[in-house]
This record gives C-alpha cells, structure tokens and sequence, in this order.
C-alpha cells in the first residue's frame, strides 16, 4: 500500500453557488451557500486516503469551530492527523464563488495555516517513512522547504502543486522530484502558454513535469524520454474545485502502486471526473471503488 505524508493547508471552504460570478462592484444573488472542509493539503489528503492509500496530514488548525470539524472530516476520511496541529486563533478560511459552468474563484485567508514555519516534533519522522511527501504553496514558503529538505534527507520523492501560483525559490526546486502545476501556474512559471514548451523549460529545473490541462487532459515529460498526453474524460462539470488535487492524490497512490506513469494518470483523471461531477471540495472526492467502477463499468449482459 502506498504510504503518503501531506504538508499543506487546512481550509474551511465558503462556498457560494451562483448563475454568474458578480463582476468587480457587482452584487449578484446566489442560489445556495454551504461550509466544505477544504484547503489543498486537506484536499489532496483526503483525496489519497479516499483511492487507498495510507496518508498523514501535517499542517495547523484553529481553535475554533472549524478546526475541529476539519480534524474530524480528515479522520472520517482515513487520515492520520496526529501532525495536524491546533493553534490559538482562527482556522484557514477559503471564499469560493462557483458559477453555473463549474468554474470558480477563490480567495485564501491562511489563518492557523500562516503558523507552519518549521516541522514539529515527529514531523520528520513521518516524511522519512512515507513513499512520497505531497506539497502545495498554501503555507509559508519557509515551513514547505523544512519539509521538501527532510525529504530529500529520507529520500523520499517529493510531489509538489505550486498553487497558488507564484515564483519558486531555486532550492525548493532542486528538491522537488515531480511537479505538478495546471496550464496557469505552468504559464506562470514559464512565461509561455504552450504546455509542450513550458514542460521543456522547466525540466531545466525539475527531473519530471506533469501539466494537468482541465478537459484537455494532462501532459507529462521527463529529460529522458518524450512527452506523454492522457485525455480527460468526458463529463458535465458541477463543481471543478479541488479537481486538481483529487488528480495528484489520485495520481500518487496509483504511482506508487507501481502503476506506469500513464495508467496512474488514467486512473487519477477518472478520479478527477468523478470529482467534478460533484458539488464541494472534500466532499467530492472518489473512494477507490468508485474510481475503479467508474474506470471499468460492468457489461450489460442481458442481451446477450
């Protein structure tokens, strides 16, 4: 079974459904609100806990309502959360809009999430016995490179989301084993919107890139070998939030089943299908038997 420890954020996702995201100064009246433990690390946690792996979550929440009902959606979910933390204040809040096409706008508030500077005690002990440490930008930059260093240290592979976007220090890089941006981020990173040249560009700083491009499918390159695409599969969109980290929750467990690199991609875009396809963030999420069912249907065998 795979082994996986998160570092990253724990959200509370405040969700608003609308007809139409409201322009800058615009008022507009939503259809339905509702509160979804969320945050990327939370996310992509749950989401590999969920397609079977065994998964640590190491991050901070608050002492408030929230903290405690992110802690008990984590342990519903399979994750261990003996190195998520509780700190005075409040927890990490997300403000999302969600419009009737399924897309979505966010606006982080880091909360306890701004307090993870450095690794606890037993937090490194838990990366050095994982198959894969998973890291996203939702937490300062200083304690996602503790943690990327007491990888590297283990030899452990490291899975890093550089989301939200923005520029990488040259170190966390040079630590990061497989990166994992969307179209956007990948554009950001590399100033060019051609996902073939971006993945080339930044296989000068990583030794693999995989490039996650919506309905398009997702792209994945290494120095030593040509490009690989998966197309997504067709589905009607509800929610697109946190597909993306159903995708690299998804994708790690498969990978580290020993899956070649295009079936786990395969199976984490059914994965992500299922996801979007559903309303909420956490909640959303595939079990490992409805990825499965969903990737292989049975035969009708009636007319046979």
């Amino acid at each position: 079974m795979t082994h996986l420890t998160v570092l990253g954020s724990a959200n509370m996702d405040l969700i608003a459904y609308v007809p139409k995201a409201p322009l800058r100064g615009e008022t507009v009246t939503g259809r339905e609100f509702r509160t979804v433990p969320g945050g990327k690390g939370a996310n992509q946690a749950i989401a590999a806990s969920r397609a079977g792996g065994t998964v640590a979550l190491i991050g901070a929440v608050g002492d408030d309502d929230f903290g405690g009902r992110m802690r008990r959606t984590l342990a519903d979910a399979g994750v261990d959360t003996t190195g998520l933390r509780t700190v005075p204040g409040p927890s990490g809040t997300a403000h999302i809009v969600v419009d009737d096409d399924g897309g979505n706008a966010i606006v982080v508030v880091p909360g306890a999430n701004g307090t993870v500077t450095a690794l606890a005690t037993g937090d490194e002990e838990r990366i050095a016995a994982s198959d894969a440490l998973l890291l996203q930008l939702e937490l300062p930059m200083e304690g996602v490179l503790a943690g990327a260093r007491a990888a590297r240290t283990h030899a452990v592979r490291t899975v890093l989301t550089p989301a939200p976007a923005q520029q990488l220090p040259a170190e966390l890089l040079s630590l990061t084993d497989l990166l994992v941006p969307n179209e956007h981020e990948a554009a950001a990173l590399t100033g060019t919107a051609d996902p073939y040249e971006a993945a080339r560009l930044l296989l000068a700083r990583v030794p693999e890139v995989l490039i996650t491009l919506g309905a398009r499918g997702s792209l994945y390159a290494t120095r030593d070998a040509a490009p690989v695409t998966v197309p997504a599969l067709p589905v009607t969109a509800v929610d697109t939030t946190a597909a993306g980290d159903t995708f690299v929750g998804a994708l790690t467990v498969a990978y580290g089943m020993g899956r070649p690199m295009p079936q786990a991609m395969a199976w984490a875009s059914a994965a992500s299908a299922l996801a979007v396809q559903r309303p909420g963030a956490s909640s959303s999420m595939p079990t490992r038997a409805e990825i499965d069912a969903f990737r292989n249907p049975p035969q009708d065998t009636a007319n046979r």
